[in-house]
């Protein structure tokens, strides 16, 4: 009879050791989790500066992308391509055609030059729909319809990205300099 009062005594003594851990622990991992909580949350994202944000919705780092196109495609839809040029890799929202409530036509330049202003890179593709009809469109069409829609699958001649759209003050302006004095070389060439 003793041994089982014994047993059943080490029972209870080791029930409350595990208890009192377990507490133990719960107390060490709650005053980890304040103390790592109460540090200030430095943003991922550094200063602001005042020209960051710019009309047309453009963060200050978006490249300035210049190209020449085989055709007039001015008034129709750019999409992104594969490499291979066998499906849609990109394509806007009906909604995002418009910046500022106008639809973001590339802008002329000289010499044929055109300056994006929908974000287009050498897989760019254009569709045989306008941005007039695209925007007007109730939903967005998927990628597999609008590649039935191309108008032509390799349109460009030249694309150059001319640092930054914001290092200029007037940058259509600046870009025809750019490109009249036969500058282009300073421009990092892509296509």
């Amino acid at each position: 009879m003793l041994k089982s009062i014994f047993f059943i005594s080490g029972i209870r003594n080791s029930d409350r050791m595990k208890r009192l851990s377990v507490l133990l622990l719960t107390f060490l991992i709650l005053g980890f989790l304040l103390i790592s909580c109460s540090h200030k949350i430095q943003p991922a994202v550094t200063e602001v500066t005042e020209n960051q944000e710019q009309p047309g919705g453009f963060m200050a780092l978006s490249p300035c992308i210049i190209y020449k196109t085989k055709a007039d495609y001015n008034a129709y839809v750019p999409v992104s391509l594969s490499q291979d040029k066998t499906w849609v890799t990109s394509y806007p929202d009906v909604s995002d055609l418009r910046t500022q409530g106008k639809l973001a036509y590339p802008d002329k330049l000289s010499g044929g030059f055109l300056l994006d202003n929908r974000g287009i890179g050498p897989d760019v593709a254009f569709l045989s729909v306008t941005y007039e009809s695209y925007a007007a469109q109730a939903k967005t069409p998927g990628a597999d319809d609008l590649f039935r829609q191309l108008l032509d699958k390799d349109p460009l001649l030249e694309m150059y990205e001319c640092g930054n759209r914001y290092q200029y003050s007037d940058i259509i302006s600046e870009l025809n300099q750019i490109i009249d004095s036969g500058k282009l070389s300073d421009c990092k060439k892509i296509k």
